[in-house]
């Protein structure tokens, strides 16, 4: 074996898989020098670096050291490597690196832990909802190093309290480690020494970010909370430096030359940078689609600094108002960005696409492109659909295109229908700011056929890409998307069966079952109730070099290619199509390929995790001035301590506490998405309409509570809860936030 290792190191350190397999072959936990002799490791300096890959793989949740100094095989001491994930109750639950069935951690256990945490736990046994326990083994890793939170103080004691719910442990700050701050503002604790069993975690403060109701502070907290990158390196602002604003000459060379194709971007009235540009035409037979998307890959080389802070990005984060770009605006606004009537380097994807909308053919081309136009939704839709002479005068030169773009859209959106993806009818909202960067109103985002005709095309380059990727075998990052799990997939038909629905495919029903029953209650008053069990019975889609097709979709091979400046996973498609276009080799390997998969998919979580946040103190802010109001809305979330109501043309939610329901004990049936009294009988069911009042906005715990009109209910309940330092939380603010709002452009 360690001949084997000498023939692949000029400098041998046993590989990790010499090491678990020479344990495996002992069978019993080993000393260091026992494996050191085994695998042919001698001298002071390869014991070194033998020793930090021992620890490396004692991180990974690999091997673990006993207490007698022994190591051995996790899973062989019946040990269980994880990810820790809190709740805001103060148990979590231990989600394993294998995939297996989630270990719960009491609120003893996670004592010593913080969401975010690996950790390696033993099971110690099943509770009475059957579900596995553990008792934390180890620490793998610490999530945080720093935490932002309120700094508060009580006997003289000081703490930050975590503006992240997920962590319940307020880190405790010494005197003379304040770094100036006063009761109540925000602020950046740097922690010293982590939580045990028997303490807090404790820290001292290392910035003052500002008081809590400053303007724009809700965006500065969540990109904190959520360890978002948000400051350029120096290194990376070195590499960009000496980019000039225009494509150089020679970049051009040798690309296919788009430059007399009129293609043209068609992107929202407030979008900023524009990565994908499209063209089509109609010979009477067959459509050609091009699909031209900028090649950011030209400019971010793997391994360079930008590519480093760009992976560790993982994406752009869209806040209301502010974005936090994955590349920086040379490029991001610049160089990658499809601007009218400049030269741009593009990866482009050209199809030919028969009348039954099937893709009998496509390429594609490293290439340098020039938009015609910077098109809008809004204008695409008046001169498409409602034939507005005066846009389509304006844009004469484009518009036979955007006919034939228009008659494909109606083509591709059939064979859609036909092919069954599941496509659900549910509102998104935008927050709507006034002249003062005042919340106005939140409205509900428009969709036209424009926006439809331009998604269209984006699925077609992105099925295209995945097809090459698969046909050479690339291990890529592929966009998969699981079915329902068998437990959701019972729950869903009890659900359904109650309102004399059923959902075919046995037990593996596929899109076109969903597609096929979201149709059928489309004109029932209860749709959106039963589209949203429908939606929450399925999965989140993910990225992974495992290619299993995309559930939703109803593609078997499906991947992100058309947005590299914002989503890195896109970034790597465009570089494993330029090496089969080269006829080089991939140079990736495929457990290197899932982990970054796994990391793009939870920088997309925490991206969606920071701006709900976000939304939600908006939307809490915006309810202030609002309470005693009544509104119509209806119940959009069942659970065992209440009922969640949205607001009827306002699209905010609140709570209706379980004791704010009447005189009566009302019992959670979760199958049926309801709550039932016990005398009364009176229920509360998903999708229900109900007339609520505004009785409590709660902006440190973003949360709303509405009380029945009409209903005998208790007075408000609290929310706040005791800390595990044992003191109050701090105060509740009582007025609105005064002043004009000031908000950055992004």
């Amino acid at each position: 074996m360690a001949e084997r290792e000498q023939q692949k190191y000029e400098h041998p350190v046993p590989s990790r898989e010499a090491i678990l397999a020479l344990l495996t072959e002992r069978n019993e936990p080993s000393p260091f020098s026992t494996l050191a002799e085994a695998l042919g490791v001698h001298g002071e300096r390869d014991e070194e670096a033998f020793g930090r890959r021992l620890r490396a793989m004692e991180r990974d949740g690999q091997i673990l050291k006993n207490r007698r100094g022994l190591y051995g095989l996790a899973h062989k001491m019946d040990m269980v490597a994880g990810r820790v994930s809190g709740h805001p109750d103060g148990f979590g639950f231990l989600i394993p690196d294998d995939e297996g069935e989630d270990l719960f951690l009491s609120p003893a256990e996670m004592r010593q832990l913080m969401h975010g945490d690996r950790a390696m736990a033993r099971v110690t046994g099943v509770d009475q909802r059957g579900r596995r326990e553990g008792m934390v083994v180890e620490v793998l890793e610490r999530a945080h190093t720093t935490m932002v939170g309120r700094y508060v103080t009580q006997h003289g004691m000081g703490f930050v309290v975590p503006e992240n719910k997920r962590i319940t442990q307020d880190v405790a700050i010494s005197r003379g480690d304040e770094g100036g701050a006063t009761e109540g503002q925000i602020v950046i604790a740097e922690i010293t020494l982590p939580p045990t069993r028997h303490r807090p975690p404790a820290g001292r403060v290392r910035e003052v970010l500002g008081d809590h109701m400053a303007p724009g502070m809700e965006i500065e907290v969540a990109i904190r909370a959520h360890s978002i990158p948000h400051v350029w390196p120096p290194d990376v602002q070195s590499e960009i430096k000496g980019l000039a604003p225009e494509v150089p000459a020679h970049a051009i060379e040798g690309r296919f030359d788009l430059r007399e194709i009129p293609l043209v971007t068609i992107d929202g009235e407030d979008a900023r940078d524009f990565d994908d540009a499209v063209f089509a035409e109609h010979d009477g037979r067959s459509f050609r689609l091009i699909v031209a998307i900028a090649d950011v890959s030209y400019y971010v080389k793997s391994g360079t600094a930008l590519d480093r802070e760009a992976y560790q990005r993982g994406n752009s984060v869209y806040f209301p108002q502010h974005v936090i770009p994955m590349l920086p605006e040379v490029l991001s606004n610049g160089l990658c960005s499809i601007n009218p009537k400049v030269d741009r380097l593009c990866m482009a994807c050209e199809m030919e696409i028969d009348a039954i909308g099937t893709i009998t053919r496509y390429r594609f081309l490293e290439a340098v492109m020039r938009s015609r136009a910077r098109l809008t939704y809004t204008k695409v839709a008046a001169m498409l659909v409602d034939k507005d002479a005066e846009q389509r005068g304006e844009y004469e030169a484009v518009v036979p295109h955007l006919e034939a773009l228009y008659g494909l859209y109606k083509v591709l959106h059939t064979a859609r229908m036909k092919r069954g993806a599941v496509d659900f009818e549910l509102p998104e909202t935008r927050i709507v700011f006034d002249e003062h960067r005042k919340i106005q109103r939140i409205a509900p985002l428009q969709r036209n056929d424009a926006h439809r005709l331009i998604e269209e095309c984006m699925l077609a380059a992105n099925v295209c890409a995945a097809e090459i990727l698969k046909k050479h075998k690339i291990p890529a990052p592929y966009r998969i998307h699981e079915g329902p799990t068998a437990e959701k997939l019972n729950a869903l038909r009890e659900f359904l069966s109650e309102l004399g629905l059923s959902l075919g495919g046995g037990d593996k029903p596929q899109a076109q079952h969903y597609s096929k029953l979201i149709k059928s209650v489309e004109k029932r008053p209860d749709s959106r109730m039963i589209q949203t069990v429908l939606l929450r019975s399925l999965s989140q889609a993910v990225y992974s070099p495992d290619n299993i097709g995309h559930f939703a979709l109803g593609y078997p091979n499906y991947t992100h290619f058309t947005s590299p400046i914002r989503r890195y996973p896109d970034l790597l498609v465009h570089r494993a199509i330029k090496s089969i276009l080269a006829k080089r080799p991939a140079e990736i390997a495929p457990e290197r390929a899932k982990q970054q998969g796994e990391h793009c998919s939870l920088t997309e979580r925490r991206a969606d995790e920071a701006t709900r946040e976000v939304v939600r103190w908006l939307k809490a802010e915006f309810m202030m001035d609002k309470i005693g109001e009544e509104f119509d809305g209806y119940i959009s979330g069942v659970t065992n301590f209440g009922i969640f109501v949205e607001l009827v043309e306002v699209y905010v939610d609140g709570l209706v506490h379980i004791t704010a329901l009447g005189n009566d004990y009302y019992h959670f049936d979760a199958a049926h998405h309801r709550l039932m009294g016990e005398r009364t009988r009176q229920t509360y069911r998903l999708g229900d309409k109900v007339r609520v009042r505004v009785v409590r906005v709660d902006l440190d715990e973003t949360k709303i509570d509405f009380e029945l009109v009409g209903t005998s209910a208790s007075s408000p309940r609290k929310s706040s809860k005791p800390r595990q330092h044992g003191g109050k939380r701090h105060a509740k603010p009582s007025a609105k936030r005064s002043g004009k709002r000031r908000r950055q452009h992004g």
